[in-house]
This record gives structure tokens, sequence and C-alpha cells, in this order.
């Protein structure tokens, strides 16, 4: 996995604010590789820092994808942060 990548990765999904969502798609594209959105979800789920917000990305279909620490988790958290779903 490119380092850069996976750094820019980072520093897009630190960016979405409480109570929003991207896609893994739209990361991917504001990561600088559009067509890498398969490349972001293997990134993010070696994520365990808490200053990345990873739940806060989702599939294209606005389910929540999968999640390291359990989807449950992830809906959890979405949920308590006023996302809606189905998105």
């Amino acid at each position: 996995m490119n380092q850069d990548f996976q750094t820019k990765v980072y520093n897009v999904v630190a960016r979405i604010p409480k109570g929003q969502v991207c896609t893994y798609k739209q990361v991917a594209y504001l990561a600088g590789r559009p067509t890498a959105w398969r490349a972001v979800g293997n990134i993010l789920k070696k994520n365990y820092d808490p200053d990345i917000p990873c739940h806060r990305v989702i599939r294209s279909d606005g389910k929540p994808g999968g999640y390291n620490r359990d989807t449950a988790k992830k809906i959890s958290l979405l949920l308590a942060e006023g996302v809606k779903f189905p998105a």
C-alpha cells in the first residue's frame, strides 16, 4: 500500500465533521485516486487512531459497510451523531 495515499486517506477522513458521512468512493477521489475505493476500505480497517473517525465512511448505497470494531458499533456511533439510515 502506498504510504502517501494512506496518509491522504487519513487526512480526508479526519476532516469529516461529526454528524456527516462520506462514501469510500468520495474519500478515494478526495485523496487523489478516484477508483481506489477498495484500497480506502483496506486502509481504514487497520485504523485504530481515535482522531481518524473512520466510522463516518459508508458505502455508496447508503449502507454502513464494515468497521474494525464491529458494524453494530459503527451504526451506533453514527446514530449518536445524528446520521439517519438508510442514508
